[in-house]
């Protein structure tokens, strides 16, 4: 059974690993800083340093697991998949680094650290980090819920911003807010800063486990687009869609998303 202290073990080990990513990021700024370099140098070494994010957070999350809850499995974007951990009651699901991307870009804070527990069915604890905003979001102490703004706030990827969203923000005249990582997508209407996070490009367990607890725990809405059920630690760990809103917004969301997969308007 899920105690206080696999709350705080949620929050400090986000917190740890998130203390670690940035300590490397100032590192490669200072060791390429006198470099100047550009153009092929400059991505390759921004590569580097991407994997050596993602490498370096997996390591130290997974020792530190095994140390303090010996017993449980792990799910985590950078480890080979146990399918052992079906079989467990319970199971870490984790994202050592969401975001590698932003992580590797000088001054982008939108990049965060996601630790999740799962138990018999359910995300029973979880964390998020967002290191370079010093910010750490958790179950062990949830966020007060922010009411909805005037006009609705929609979160979107900064890149990549998907079709279906921009329909969705038209069928209800929602504004959209460019963000980066998964993590920061969500932690943004947790904090109140967006109203609503809508995904329906495809996601892993551990793009969304910890971001999911810590909404819930916080009193916001989060299934999937259709307003059906978030199952995690299945055989094959792919959630097509999420959505992440205040409560009030949940029913309206859903139902412009209904027309608009139904072709109506």
């Amino acid at each position: 059974m899920t105690s206080h202290a696999d709350h705080l073990l949620a929050r400090d080990l986000a917190a740890a690993a998130g203390e670690r990513l940035l300590k490397l990021r100032a590192a490669h700024a200072s060791a390429h800083a006198a470099d100047g370099a550009a153009g092929a140098d400059a991505s390759d070494a921004a590569d580097k340093l991407r994997k050596a994010g993602d490498l370096g957070a997996q390591d130290f999350l997974a020792e530190r697991l095994a140390a303090a809850r010996p017993d449980d499995a792990i799910l985590s974007e950078e480890a080979a998949d146990d399918k052992r951990r079906l079989a467990a009651d319970r199971v870490w699901i984790i994202d050592p680094l969401d975001g590698t991307r932003e992580f590797g870009e000088p001054g982008r804070t939108d990049w965060a650290v996601h630790v999740a527990l799962w138990e018999r069915g359910s995300l029973t604890a979880g964390a998020v980090a967002l290191p370079a905003q010093g910010m750490v979001l958790c179950t062990a102490d949830p966020p007060a819920l922010h009411e909805p703004a005037e006009r609705i706030r929609l979160v979107v990827s900064r890149s990549r911003p998907p079709q279906f969203v921009t329909l969705v923000a038209e069928a209800i005249d929602a504004e959209l807010v460019p963000l980066g990582s998964a993590g920061a997508k969500a932690a943004a209407v947790i904090n109140g800063q967006v109203d609503a996070y809508v995904h329906a490009g495809g996601q892993y367990e551990w793009d969304s486990a910890a971001p999911v607890a810590v909404a819930r725990s916080a009193g916001l809405h989060a299934t999937r687009i259709d307003g059906s059920e978030l199952k995690y630690n299945q055989e094959h760990p792919y959630l097509p869609d999420l959505l992440i809103c205040h409560e009030s917004l949940a029913g309206p969301l859903i139902d412009a998303i209904g027309k608009i997969r139904a072709g109506g308007s």
